[in-house]
């Protein structure tokens, strides 16, 4: 069975178990675009979604648009609190990220973790592009996850890049204009560069820090002593959001 057979039949299997409870998320890279097309073929009715941070690099808003036209649905983008991103920012500034790990995670959950677990607390399950050989951090990722409240599905998980590129190009799937400047993995504009020679693909994100997971929250948890910091930091931000609505 071919990794494309495999990934086929988790969908499959997802779409039957979840129905109208299944939902694709997607940050519009190539490993996103590939999960979409093999959906579309099967279930287009499950809807797209995206978390839109207001710090997307323009690349991704074409790649939503071209996606959009491709297939002819509408993305679905999640928004952070207006309330909670006035409040951090009014607290430590538009650029907190380079100040530290616990700044940098505070505005991913500001901005990613915090409206996604609020959309995906409406459904049973969704459908994410991560690879095993992304990074170190994601090397033992199960291609069901049944560990959180809502179920992670990763049909890519043991594909490699050669795997995702030849889908690409044998579908002339639609690819972000970041690959062909060097970028390996695209997410927020401030926060991605591209990677050098000998990097892995994950490299380019929040290349800042030294030594630190290359995550943002969605997948993995900071180490504790970080999640405590994070811990503090948001709720004051949380706080101070409350108290601009009185």
């Amino acid at each position: 069975m071919t990794v494309i057979d495999r990934a086929r039949s988790v969908i499959a299997l997802a779409v039957e178990e979840f129905g109208s409870s299944l939902a694709i998320l997607t940050s519009f890279q190539r490993e996103g675009v590939v999960i979409i097309d093999l959906v579309m073929a099967v279930a287009p009715h499950i809807p797209v979604m995206t978390i839109d941070t207001g710090r997307l690099p323009a690349a991704t808003l074409d790649m939503i648009a071209a996606v959009e036209s491709r297939y002819g649905i509408s993305v679905e983008r999640i928004v952070p609190d207006s309330m909670e991103v006035e409040a951090m920012v009014a607290s430590y500034g538009p650029d907190l990220f380079y100040d530290g790990v616990a700044r940098r995670s505070l505005c991913c959950n500001v901005r990613k973790v915090r409206p996604l677990a609020r959309r995906l607390a409406t459904v049973a399950a969704y459908l994410t592009g991560i690879r095993r050989t992304q990074s170190e951090t994601r090397s033992d990722i199960d291609v069901v996850d049944r560990s959180g409240s809502t179920v992670k599905i990763s049909p890519l998980a043991d594909w490699s890049p050669d795997d995702v590129m030849r889908y690409t190009r044998d579908r002339a799937l639609p690819e972000s204009a970041l690959y062909a400047a060097g970028y390996t993995s695209i997410g927020c504009d401030p926060c991605t560069r591209a990677v050098r020679a000998g990097e892995d693909e994950r490299a380019g994100r929040w290349w800042w820090e030294n030594g630190a997971d290359k995550e943002c929250g969605l997948h993995f948890s900071p180490d504790g002593r970080v999640e405590r910091t994070v811990d503090v930091l948001l709720r004051e931000v949380l706080l101070r959001a409350e108290g601009s609505k009185i």
